[in-house]
C-alpha cells in the first residue's frame, strides 16, 4: 500500500462481466430468446449490447417494434434460457483481493448490478460479495438501467453519496458513469476493446481484474499508471 490518499469516497463495481464471467452466456441466452419469437440476430451483435439492462437491450438490437410486440416475452425467455447456465458462471481471478484492497484503502465498496436478484445472489456467493462490500444493487432498485445513470446513483445512495470511481467492462458502464458525473476505469473481460472503452470515457483500461489490482494505488489516487503486457499488447492503457 502506498502513502497516496484515495481521491474517491466509494468504488462502484459492475458485477456481470467485470467480477464474474457472464457476458457470453448472456449473449447466447438472448440469442435463444429472440429465436423463440422468430427473430434471429447475430450473436456478435447481441454481445455488443450486453451490459445494457433488458429494458434497454431489446429495442437497441431489434428495434422499437420488437420491444412493443415482444419485450416482456423476450425478457422472460432470456431468464429461462440463462437459468441453466447460471451454474457455469465463475468469478474472475483476484476479485476477492481487489475488493479487500479497495476497502483497506478507505473507499466504500459498492456492487452495482442490474441483474435479477436471484442471479446477483448467486454471483455474490462466488466471491464473498456480501462480506466484502458495504452495499449492492439489483434490477429491483432502478427503473432504467445502463447506459442511464440511475444504477450508479442508486449504488452511491446506498453508501451516503460522494465522489466515486466506477469499474466496469462495457461501454455502457462507462457511459452510465459519465452521465452520473463520476470517473471510471474499465477491464476488458467483457470483450470490448481498449480503444472503445477509452472513447466511452474510461480513464484507464486493464486486461483483467488482476492488472487493475496491481495498479490500484495509482487508480484510487486518480492517476492510473501505464502497464504493458509481455506480449507487447497493452494490459492497460490510459486516456489522454
Amino acid at each position: 500500500m502506498s502513502g497516496r490518499e484515495p481521491a474517491y469516497d466509494a468504488v462502484v463495481l459492475d458485477v456481470d462481466g467485470t467480477l464474474v464471467d457472464t457476458n457470453y452466456q448472456h449473449a447466447l441466452a438472448w440469442y435463444r430468446a429472440f429465436r423463440r419469437v422468430g427473430i434471429t440476430l447475430p450473436v456478435w451483435r447481441l454481445h455488443r449490447a450486453i451490459g445494457m439492462g433488458g429494458d434497454q437491450l431489446v429495442a437497441a438490437v431489434a428495434g422499437d417494434e420488437a420491444e412493443r410486440e415482444h419485450g416482456d416475452t423476450l425478457r422472460a425467455a432470456w431468464a429461462e434460457e440463462f437459468e441453466p447456465m447460471l451454474g457455469e458462471v465463475a468469478a474472475f481471478d483476484r476479485v476477492r483481493e481487489l475488493l479487500r484492497a479497495v476497502g483497506d484503502r478507505g473507499p466504500k465498496v459498492v456492487l452495482a448490478s442490474s441483474g435479477k436478484p436471484d442471479h446477483v445472489a448467486a454471483y455474490l456467493d462466488l466471491f464473498d460479495g456480501r462480506e466484502l462490500a458495504e452495499a449492492s444493487t439489483t434490477s429491483e432498485d432502478v427503473e432504467r438501467t445502463k447506459p442511464e445513470p440511475d444504477l450508479v446513483a442508486a449504488a452511491l445512495d446506498r453508501v451516503g453519496g460522494g465522489d466515486a470511481l466506477v469499474v466496469g467492462d462495457t461501454v455502457w458502464d462507462m457511459e452510465a458513469a459519465a452521465r452520473a458525473g463520476q470517473d471510471c476505469v474499465a477491464v476488458r473481460t467483457g470483450g470490448f476493446s481498449a480503444a472503445e472503452l477509452r472513447a466511452a470515457g474510461a480513464l484507464a483500461v486493464y486486461d483483467s481484474v488482476g492488472d487493475l489490482c496491481d495498479d490500484l494505488d495509482a487508480v484510487l489516487s486518480g492517476s492510473p499508471s501505464v502497464v504493458t503486457a509481455p506480449s507487447d499488447s497493452p494490459a492497460a492503457s490510459v486516456a489522454g
